[in-house]
């Protein structure tokens, strides 16, 4: 895949896919969070499972981040599941969105650079 075969501000080297299971998620808000976590900039796809009572989360680390898509939970009411799992899984997910965003931030350096005028052929 290409960074073309994802929406606008999704690149394939930043993109992670997450699955979480959530609780307090009703008929009455479950279209309303899903309509707006995908108009979040930096979502490249979402969908809930109403069976399983988990969502899938497919985003640019560098843009979006876990700590965003709870604060939209929480406002429509529900949450990520209480359970030693989600939670540990939750720890994860945010430790690598931090190490993406960290690693697209940082300017890459070397020590071996050839010298400046050093690739002039000697006669």
């Amino acid at each position: 895949m290409s960074d073309l075969d994802h929406r606008v501000g999704v690149r394939e080297q930043n993109l992670v896919i997450r699955n979480l299971k959530l609780s307090k998620v009703t008929q009455d808000n479950y279209d309303a969070l899903i309509a707006e976590i995908d108009d979040i900039f930096g979502i490249d796809e979402v969908s809930y499972n109403i069976r399983t009572g988990e969502i899938h989360l497919a985003y640019d680390a560098t843009h979006i981040d876990l700590d965003g898509i709870e604060k939209v939970l929480k406002q429509h009411g529900a949450d990520l599941h209480n359970d030693w799992w989600t939670h540990t899984k939750e720890s994860y997910y945010k430790f690598v969105d931090q190490n993406i965003k960290d690693n697209a931030e940082h300017k890459p350096w070397s020590c071996h650079q050839v010298p400046p005028g050093a690739n002039r052929k000697h006669k």
